[in-house]
């Protein structure tokens, strides 16, 4: 029986999901320039051979002024070859561009990848969005908000949110009662100094409860910005009755959050796998 083991692991590596091939196809334009807006690119991960496979687009987390695609390439490639074609985009970064502008390359992404996804192997029925820390941010903005899209003239086609640690879901409410504490004013560079701009893209005040499902992921040791304005998205959500799920991962920071994912046996996985599944 023992001989047996060293045999069984070998067989285990090579059949397991790390050596499934994938494609990747990088640097695709879904966003052309414009007065408002600067061109960006996305990338694409897919399973070889993938067809109607179930669609993740990933938005970068990076405090709005920093990040790119690339650092991500790692949970795309691992995603993929887990059955789901991974798309990860570039977006608008503050100081040159602010919230409003992130927001619409957001939709703009989504509108993309929605027209040109089953090139890919992707279902366009099937597209979730998904962000960690400001990218959680804008990704519940696309999720919830009307507004993008109906300056998109579509119908969202979003199905479901994964919110991974998110930053800024009530941010008017923690940049006017929070700011002297925690420094909130650093984010001034992307939502600028103006109340009415922090009320108009703090996703919680667009709750209505009949918003696409969302999956919430947040650790437990994450900023005090993210931890208080969380607990209130969670409590205006319940009294909308919005269909959230809430996942709490113990004793984890907040860029644990994301670098999980270079585990396929992490927690990360098993939530956004299984979300995708139930949906």
């Amino acid at each position: 029986m023992k001989s047996l083991i060293p045999i069984l692991l070998v067989f285990t590596l090579f059949t397991s999901c790390a050596f499934k091939s994938i494609t990747r196809t990088k640097d695709l334009t879904y966003l052309e320039s414009s007065s408002d807006l600067p061109e960006k690119q996305l990338n694409i991960f897919a399973p070889k051979k993938a067809q109607n496979a179930p669609v993740l687009i990933f938005i970068h987390g990076g405090s709005w002024n920093k990040g790119r695609k690339e650092i991500y390439d790692f949970m795309g490639s691992r995603l993929a070859r887990r059955g789901v074609v991974t798309v990860i985009i570039d977006y608008p970064l503050a100081p040159d561009y602010l919230v409003p502008a992130m927001e619409k390359a957001s939709a703009r992404s989504v509108q993309w990848v929605q027209e040109n996804i089953a090139n890919y192997g992707g279902d366009p029925d099937q597209i979730y969005v998904s962000g960690h820390s400001a990218g959680g941010h804008l990704a519940a903005l696309v999720a919830i908000k009307e507004e993008p899209w109906q300056e998109l003239g579509i119908q969202n086609p979003l199905k479901g949110a994964i919110l991974n640690d998110p930053a800024g879901l009530d941010w008017y409410w923690f940049l006017t009662e929070r700011k002297e504490k925690y420094n909130a004013e650093d984010n001034y560079d992307a939502f600028t100094d103006k109340p009415e701009v922090w009320k108009e893209y703090s996703p919680i005040y667009f709750l209505g409860g009949k918003e696409i499902p969302l999956l919430l992921m947040e650790g437990e040791k994450t900023y005090p910005g993210i931890r208080l304005t969380v607990e209130r998205f969670i409590k205006e959500a319940e009294e909308k009755g919005t269909d959230l799920t809430y996942s709490f991962y113990p004793k984890t920071k907040h860029i644990p959050m994301i670098t999980q994912y270079f585990w396929t046996w992490s927690k990360g996985y098993k939530d956004v796998l299984g979300f995708v599944k139930k949906e």
